[in-house]
């Protein structure tokens, strides 16, 4: 509930009729004001503490988000470990719950692996076959739900998404296409496909609302490539063959937008998957194409400079803002 998706979903949450009390845990505060649910700060690997909270709350549903993408706030290792410490803790809180029915886990589209063909799109029933350590994450998580749904006999929800991109979310991909120089896969530059923050809050606060018992792909309808998202933000475009990108990630990672492993293969190999039954499963379709979340991505403020409207002590008055030099935090 702490992090930008998570308190979206909150939010949301609160809005809904069918939702009674609401709590939740995480180790950071919500970043939106909540006015109905209760927030829990602990850390996830303090097992004992969570499943207090969650026994003495015992839900009908849980939302499980605890997900860390790679080097959006922390590092590979970091995530798998946080990953991993959420998903004991909190789904092993809610299997001792007698009164849950259902459980939705945030999951993701890199779940599939390496894209067969830069226009394959794997669908719900195409099996796991991750090739990146988020999509291991992702199939581990999913596998821990599913065991546990299997003992308690509650429906699991797996809400497959493909790269969220938002003005608040830390994301690889939206970090590396803003920087200045981006670079992309010469040979091929494949199409990938990705979903804005509000659908991703949506897409999990429906498939509570209705027990969704499968997993389901969310993502923006159409696609785009890097390099015509390089063209639509104006950026520096950087070819790059396969050798080239050991040396490109480095680099990156010193100008401060490390690229995980997904990254380099969805920029690589593409990503793209079968979003056509989110309607059916879930009664709810994205409202946000690809190319849209990708020119949001580009109107997002940068940091400017605005001088002081008053003087420091023994300066001149400033009569008027120079709009040459004129810079605004936003």
């Amino acid at each position: 509930m702490g992090s930008e998706l998570g308190s979206l979903v909150a939010t949301m949450l609160e809005a809904e009729p069918w939702v009674g009390a609401l709590e939740g845990v995480d180790v950071d505060p919500p970043r939106r004001r909540l006015r109905k649910a209760v927030f829990h700060r602990i850390e996830p690997y303090h097992r004992q503490q969570v499943v207090d909270v969650v026994g003495r709350f015992n839900p009908h549903v849980l939302i499980h988000v605890a997900v860390w993408e790679p080097d959006a706030r922390v590092t590979t290792a970091q995530a798998r470990t946080f990953t991993t410490d959420a998903a004991t803790s909190f789904l092993g809180a809610a299997a001792e719950c007698p009164a849950l029915e259902h459980i939705v886990v945030r999951s993701a589209a890199c779940i599939y692996g390496r894209a067969r063909g830069s226009l394959s799109r794997p669908d719900e029933s195409a099996p796991p076959n991750p090739t990146t350590e988020f999509g291991r994450m992702a199939a581990r998580l999913e596998a821990v739900a599913n065991d546990v749904g299997r003992r308690t006999g509650v429906t699991i929800g797996a809400v497959r998404l493909a790269p969220v991109l938002g003005p608040h979310v830390p994301s690889p991909l939206g970090r590396l296409l803003r920087v200045p120089v981006v670079p992309f896969s010469a040979p091929a530059d494949p199409p990938f496909a990705v979903v804005r923050d509000s659908d991703a809050a949506s897409a999990l606060v429906a498939a509570a609302r209705v027990g969704l018992a499968e997993p389901v792909n969310v993502v923006g309808s159409g696609a785009i490539t890097a390099w015509q998202a390089i063209l639509r933000g104006r950026r520096l475009p950087l070819p790059l063959v396969g050798p080239e990108w050991g040396l490109a990630r480095r680099l990156s990672h010193i100008l401060g937008a490390p690229v995980p492993e997904h990254v380099v293969e969805l920029l690589h190999r593409g990503r793209l998957v079968d979003g056509t039954r989110v309607q059916e499963l879930l009664g709810f379709t994205p409202a946000h194409s690809t190319p849209e979340v990708i020119d949001r991505l580009y109107e997002w403020p940068s940091v400017i400079r605005v001088p002081s409207s008053l003087p420091w002590p023994g300066q001149p008055q400033i009569d008027r803002l120079d709009p040459e030099t004129a810079e605004v935090a936003s």
